[in-house]
């Protein structure tokens, strides 16, 4: 039997190969990417390069020794996450000044909120943002672009992070008076906000989705010190009862949000991250995992209990860092130390059900 040969143009095959690969990518089934969304729970420095706030040292000091938008003294959960699959640490999207997005992309931005819509950097606006991103990565890609872009296949394959709503509840909370009732029921339009979000994610093509709760909000020593009260108003570790209780019922309309999706929308995953008992066993046990004085800030002023003062905060005239910022839960008042986030991050990847690299095994 004969066998019929092709010539094939080597011109051809060659341009035919470029075409392929600005289409579908050179190992598109491998690439591992990460699309984030939320507030400085994961901003790599957004909001710095968004609205130039100067977050620089000591902020950062521990890991990167220099100030790179984080609020915190060295890594988040997010890039303890990118070490682990082996990925650059991400870029935020509103970085002008050689961004790295080889890895994906970070929309999150301090102070992130899912209401009012349309206002910078909102959850709303931050998937129009992604929309714009991944449209002109395309059409860069379908132009010829030279740089390392996220391709169909990478966007259609990419697994969405989504960390958002503390502030809502703090914002809310604080118009109360820390009065349950107007918080709880305003707790309906976050989650709804959430869940549009997740919805135009999927109608851009997104199947894969990893949703932080929120975390104890009331064992931040921030609010410990700001708010005044007794006995009766913290719960048996020394977190403040009303903050928590909103944030678990936040949660309880989260996970069950999480589950509707995962039913009415075809090929997708959702999986919903409980961030809140993580990091209230850190302040039920502290001694645990190395921690001491757990409602104390490491960077501040005013000493014990909380070392937070509203007029000396963490990088203005008059504050002070703590000897081991290793053995601290809380960096500035707010946000958690590296050490804290290793932790967590380490916590969750240790769980079977949560595996970050079996999203990328098919």
């Amino acid at each position: 039997m004969h066998m019929m040969k092709m010539k094939m143009n080597p011109q051809f095959s060659v341009w035919g190969l470029v075409w392929l690969w600005m289409l579908f990518g050179i190992s598109a089934s491998t690439r591992r990417v990460l699309i984030n969304f939320g507030d400085s729970n994961s901003d790599t420095g957004g909001v710095l390069a968004g609205a130039g706030l100067p977050i620089g040292l000591p902020h950062g000091i521990t890991f990167f020794h220099r100030g790179t938008g984080r609020l915190g003294d060295g890594r988040l959960i997010l890039d303890f996450f990118c070490e682990h699959l082996k990925l650059s640490y991400l870029s935020p999207y509103l970085d002008s000044l050689a961004p790295n997005f080889t890895s994906g992309v970070n929309f999150a931005v301090a102070g992130a909120m899912t209401l009012p819509q349309f206002v910078p950097f909102q959850l709303d606006v931050q998937v129009r943002q992604f929309v714009r991103f991944k449209n002109r990565s395309l059409e860069l890609l379908s132009l010829g672009g030279s740089g390392n872009f996220i391709n169909q296949d990478g966007f259609h394959r990419a697994l969405y992070m989504i960390d958002i709503g503390q502030n809502d509840l703090l914002v809310a909370l604080y118009a109360s008076n820390l009065t349950y009732a107007p918080v709880a029921a305003k707790i309906p339009s976050f989650i709804a906000e959430i869940k549009l979000a997740i919805q135009n994610l999927y109608e851009s093509g997104g199947r894969k989705f990893w949703i932080h709760n929120t975390g104890p909000l009331g064992c931040a020593p921030k609010e410990l010190a700001l708010h005044v009260h007794n006995e009766t108003d913290v719960d048996s570790v020394g977190c403040f009862r009303v903050h928590n209780d909103l944030a678990k019922l936040f949660n309880k309309g989260l996970r069950r949000m999480c589950k509707e999706l995962k039913q009415a929308l075809k090929h997708v995953t959702i999986v919903y991250v409980d961030i809140y008992t993580i990091k209230y066993n850190l302040f039920a046990t502290p001694s645990k995992y190395g921690f001491v004085q757990p409602f104390k800030a490491c960077c501040g002023s005013g000493g014990p209990p909380n070392n937070y003062n509203v007029k000396a905060t963490c990088g203005q005239p008059g504050y002070e860092i703590c000897n081991n910022v290793t053995s601290a839960i809380v960096w500035d008042g707010v946000h958690y130390t590296e050490a804290a986030n290793r932790v967590v991050a380490d916590t969750i990847l240790s769980m079977p059900s949560l595996k970050l690299d079996r999203f990328w095994s098919n």
